[in-house]
């Protein structure tokens, strides 16, 4: 590489302009890329910060008007960051110390400026590096077209205009592209055809009542009916015959990996709200989806439903709950390293260093690798993977069998009896559960027993009174049966725990004898050699974590979760939780709470769900098949279906691809892909590519990205999109965060993108801008003029976000009452000098003013100062529990499951915890171990590196140029292997042991190998973060012209392309049918000496 100009010394000494610093940055690539030659070895940071820190004598970086709070995204953690600016460039990155995150205690949340300016909290090298994710050289500044094959990396600048326009209107757009000369793309104006909200909503209903219709006969005839209904429609439809299919809208695909709140709002806005289409879909299941699956799960209510009418199982939140660490006498750590990842670093490190240094806590991880939290743990615990939740249920047998369960808090059956004994939340423990020929079924009702129904009524929202009929649940008490509402708070109901009776001649069991039965199948012992560890550890561990009272906890991540049989791990580990009675009480087990910046509550600003002038709710099938049950599908024909279905789960990361790969339930037309990379992240991920490069199984592939990634080189448009130094999103929190808390994401720097102009206002192009675009061009509600009804337009992203921060700033009471503050007239001279670097595309005074009504601006600025909202310290606590409770019931039986069935092999579905076996989707248990592959293959994370994003970073580069392959020293002795030895992984459905990246040709999957004795023997391990195929480690085309790569960004290995598929479907990796989590730790592998 050669240098353009000098280092960023010299231009902070020359003072130059950001114009000239990009006028400078355009040498390569036609001005497409940022441009690489100014920031050689980005050495230049250093003596920026040096340069920063010496030129005058008053330190200008601690100045309140140099800096903008914000959060960071380098990892999910989201801390709290001041972004320090120097002649509108970020030169420093430090922690906000009015966040939680970076800070214990923080600072109080009415602090002045002036007093956080010159406090900085910690955070981690990532956090810090942020600033060459910003200034990456290798940043897309204008669109770019696919020249070449998809993967071949050869692109056009162009227009953001010419763009949007092909992408609106379609056809011969690669007429130039070598096979494609005839190939006609549907625009999507072509395939926005359904646009009539209230025909959608009575499609919905009618389909709802053919999937209600079990007979086939009847079925037939209702469709027969919907055709004839809506026959002026049916053109509209993907399939007539289909009709739960839903609208063409519903073959534009939406894939997102890193999306927050704001973002996704704004998103679904138009994917779902405008356009129509049911298909928005994430990528929970790649991270930790079952974990995530079985909260929800967990935290459904039997309550009242207003769309239904009648009291059902809902409302379960799509989440999980962490342990406080700020209080906790004992935590077991289940597959999770809170020194290099899981929210640990710098959040969760701080509180364990404190505990153990303190003598507070103690603690053991469950973990095959000796990782750094396992270093200073009271015990190491190298389970065998995908064992976790038999080592669950080995506790929960000792516990049983010596009654060290929480008697009183499992003996509650209903609200009303929770709040007899002071607990915020109760359980199903001691509910009666029908069984029949052995199985557990349904709960019991007092209808099954001969008793009445409870006459009810509830008054909906629009002020409608209904009337309905209530049917008991029971429990069993002095050998009577006890009926209860689970939801009453008046009257108490109290049962027996270990229940095996007849009622009325109906076989019955309590919930918690269900689960000691199934923790009874094997001894200790047993179980112990399931796991591959020692009974007397499982028994000491047990009565350890039996010792503390409520201040216990286990605390579960990936590694219980990411497995085939991850539901059923997690279930067993919160169900531990459940046998101590430990949630929401300090040193317990937490959730996150935070301020609604949507508006849904009652007395916002606004409520951004309403704000819409036509709002469409999309419907049909969705191409991952979620939430809802094949046997009622119009597609239903018997067992095996073509491709699972997930009665429990949603944001199937890993269907989403080979599904519409394989057009079921039905063909994709056009994708949009944000920050996601299912290429890179997934196992398996070179399924994920056969999808993207084939340009007959997704016709229109659009990705908005920062850089060209691993994924996005396979679109055939690629939007430039914001960094998160320049953007908005409302980050949210974890569960480990006990404050109620909202942070916001903001606008720090000018952005790199060039601008472009949407509804008249000049603007940074961004996924915003494009959507913005498109609807102006197809003339979409929701956008443009009176986009929120009377609250306003919709011409600019923050015309979005400042009502959101406004939500923000108006605090959860109807009547304002928890309202912050008005920033002072100081406080509004820093924040506009603050940002006194940034174009008006992205601040204008007068822009911002007119997005929030009067009232509401000065604690807007109130909020924005300081990077959010956050409650004060002392608010986490309400004596010896949690103040932000989840106060709600927690289901260790799981109803549901007892009337699911898997779609695969037809069988019905555990509804305790339970330990499988690692299988394929049609239950068979995988052994390749039998044929020769004897490592089990699994991944961790380093603090150096996160996944696929933070590669650009060459201060994290420094520290870590290159992953390894972890193994065993009797392992490597076995197989004739030394410390250093380069070695090929290989697997059984990888004997090659390479990537296939179609367009872009072959990378073997080699690595260099680390002897150590910290990882259990028969595991093999490598860190995510290396092995790159693109993001600048690849050489690219721009209009002709080579983008020179830098090979230091491929460096390592990434073997994710080892990772099993699974036997039946072929072109997935294996998962978990239930939770839906990616199976990361389930594949036997060989190393091959290079």
């Amino acid at each position: 590489m050669k240098e353009s100009s000098g280092s960023l010394k010299a231009l902070l000494k020359k003072r130059i302009s950001r114009k000239k610093f990009l006028k400078m940055s355009g040498a390569t690539g036609a001005g497409a890329l940022l441009g690489f030659g100014m920031m050689k070895d980005f050495g230049l940071m250093k003596d920026a910060l040096a340069s920063a820190g010496t030129r005058e004598v008053n330190y200008d970086l601690n100045k309140a008007d140099n800096i903008i709070n914000s959060v960071c995204l380098q990892c999910n953690t989201g801390c709290g960051i001041k972004v320090k600016i120097l002649d509108g460039l970020a030169v420093k990155i430090d922690g906000n110390p009015y966040s939680p995150w970076t800070m214990w205690p923080h600072i109080p949340y009415k602090s002045l400026l002036s007093d956080s300016s010159v406090i900085d909290g910690h955070i981690c090298p990532k956090g810090q590096s942020g600033i060459q994710t910003l200034y990456d050289p290798y940043r897309i500044r204008k669109v770019l077209k696919r020249l070449g094959k998809r993967g071949e990396n050869k692109w056009a600048a162009i227009s953001f205009e010419q763009a949007v326009q092909e992408i609106v209107n379609g056809g011969k757009l690669f007429a130039n592209v070598a096979g494609e000369g005839n190939r006609n793309v549907e625009g999507l104006k072509d395939i926005w055809v359904l646009r009539d909200p209230k025909v959608f909503k009575e499609m919905a209903k009618d389909v709802k009542e053919i999937w209600h219709i079990k007979e086939k006969d009847k079925k037939q005839k209702k469709i027969e009916e919907f055709k004839e209904k809506y026959k002026e429609h049916m053109d509209k439809m993907i399939d007539p015959n289909h009709p739960d299919f839903g609208p063409k809208n519903n073959q534009l695909l939406w894939i997102h990996g890193r999306l927050k709140s704001g973002r996704s709002e704004f998103f679904k806005r138009f994917i779902q709200d405008s356009f129509g289409s049911t298909n928005f879909h994430g990528h929970t299941t790649v991270c930790q989806g079952s974990l995530y699956f079985t909260g929800k799960a967990m935290s459904d209510q039997f309550d009242f439903d207003e769309k239904d009418k009648k009291a059902k199982w809902g409302g379960g939140k799509k989440f999980y709950w962490q342990g406080d660490l700020s209080g906790a006498e004992y935590v077991i750590f289940v597959g999770a390293s809170a020194f290099e990842a899981n929210y640990g670093p710098p959040y969760r490190s701080h509180k364990i260093t404190e505990g153990v240094v303190s003598g507070r806590m103690k603690y053991a991880v469950v973990d095959p690798r000796f990782s750094k939290l396992a270093a200073k743990a009271d015990k190491w615990m190298p389970v065998k993977p995908g064992t976790e939740g038999a080592l669950a249920l080995a506790m929960i047998r000792w516990i049983v069998e010596n009654g060290k369960y929480d008697l009183k808090y499992l003996s509650n059956a209903n609200k009303a009896a929770a709040k007899g004994d002071k607990e915020p939340t109760w359980t199903n423990a001691c509910w009666l559960v029908k069984v029949k020929d052995g199985k557990p079924g349904e709960f019991l009702r007092a209808s099954d027993i001969g008793m009445l129904k409870t006459p009810k009524t509830k008054t909906l929202q629009d002020g409608t009174v209904v009337e309905y009929e209530f049917d008991n649940f029971v429990c069993y008490s002095n050998g009577q049966p006890v009926l209860f509402d689970p939801n009453n708070a008046e009257t108490a109901a109290e049962g027996e725990l270990l229940v095996d009776t007849e009622i009325n001649g109906i076989k019955v069991k309590s919930a918690l004898e269900i689960i000691r039965a199934e923790s009874y199948k094997h001894s200790i012992k047993e179980w112990a050699d399931i796991c591959g560890l020692e009974e007397e550890d499982i028994i000491a561990v047990s009565s350890e974590f039996t010792s503390h009272g409520k201040r216990a906890c286990a605390d579960i991540h990936r590694g219980v979760s990411q497995h085939t049989n991850g539901f059923y791990n997690v279930l067993a580990w919160y169900t531990l939780n459940l046998l101590i009675g430990n949630f929401d009480w300090v040193g317990g087990m937490s959730h996150a709470s935070t301020y609604d910046n949507v508006g849904e509550k009652e007395g916002k600003p606004y409520d951004l769900t309403k704000l819409h002038p036509k709002k469409i709710s999309s419907f049909g099938i969705s191409i991952i098949r979620h939430d809802v049950k094949y046997e009622e599908t119009t597609i239903f024909n018997g067992y095996p279906a073509k491709r699972p279905w997930f009665p429990m789960a949603s944001d199937i990361y890993q269907e989403i691809l080979p599904s519409a790969g394989d057009a079921y339930p039905y063909s994709i037309k056009a994708l949009i892909m944000y920050m996601g990379s299912p290429g890179y992240s997934l196992p398996a991920g070179q399924t994920q590519i056969e999808v993207l490069a084939d340009v007959n199984k997704i016709p229109l592939v659009i990705a908005s990205d920062i850089t060209v990634g691993e994924s996005s080189m396979y679109a055939d448009y690629i939007i430039p999109d914001l960094s998160y130094l320049e953007r908005w999103e409302f980050q949210g929190s974890h569960p480990s965060v006990i404050w109620k808390v909202q942070p916001v994401r903001q606008p720090t720097v000018a952005p790199i993108p060039e601008e472009i102009e949407v509804f008249g206002e000049k603007i940074p192009i961004s996924l915003e801008a494009f959507f913005l675009k498109v609807a102006e061009l197809m003339n979409m509600p929701g956008f443009g003029k009176k986009a929120f009804k009377d609250a306003g337009d919709l011409n600019r992203p923050e015309d979005f976000y400042l009502k959101m921060v406004a939500n923000v700033a108006f605090g959860d009471e109807k009547d304002g009452s928890k309202s912050v503050a008005d920033a002072s007239d100081e406080e509004m001279e820093i924040f506009l000098k603050a940002r006194r670097h940034l174009p008006k595309s992205v601040f204008d005074l007068e822009k911002w003013q007119a997005a929030v009504s009067p009232e509401y601006r000065k604690k807007v600025v109130y909020v924005l100062n300081r990077g959010g909202r956050f409650d004060d310290f002392g608010a986490a606590f309400d004596g010896k529990q949690l103040k932000n409770k989840y106060g709600k019931q927690i289901n260790m039986y799981i109803e549901k499951l007892a009337k699911a069935k898997n779609s695969i092999s037809g069988k019905g579905f555990s509804s305790i915890a339970t330990h499988l076996p690692i299988a394929d989707s049609q239950g068979n248990i995988i052994e390749d171990e039998k044929d020769g592959f004897s490592l089990n293959l699994i991944t961790y994370r380093e603090m150096a590196q996160c996944k696929s994003r933070t590669i650009s970073n060459y201060w994290l580069l420094s520290l870590l140029p290159e992953n390894f392959i972890l193994l065993n020293s009797l392992d490597a002795q076995r197989l004739g292997l030394r410390n250093g030895d380069s070695v090929r992984v290989i697997s059984k459905t990888n004997p090659a042991g390479e990537w296939d990246l179609k367009g872009a040709g072959k990378k073997p999957m080699i690595g260099r190998l680390k002897v150590i004795e910290g990882i259990r023997p028969g595991v093999t391990a490598f860190s995510l973060g290396h092995g790159h195929w693109a993001y600048g480690s690849r050489d690219i085309f721009i209009d002709g012209r080579r983008v020179i790569a830098d090979k230091r960004r491929g460096t390592g290995i990434h073997a994710n392309a080892a990772m099993r598929l699974d036997p039946y479907l072929k072109n997935v990796c294996l998962q978990d049918l239930v939770g839906a989590s990616v199976a990361f730790y389930d594949t036997n592998v060989n190393l091959v000496k290079v």
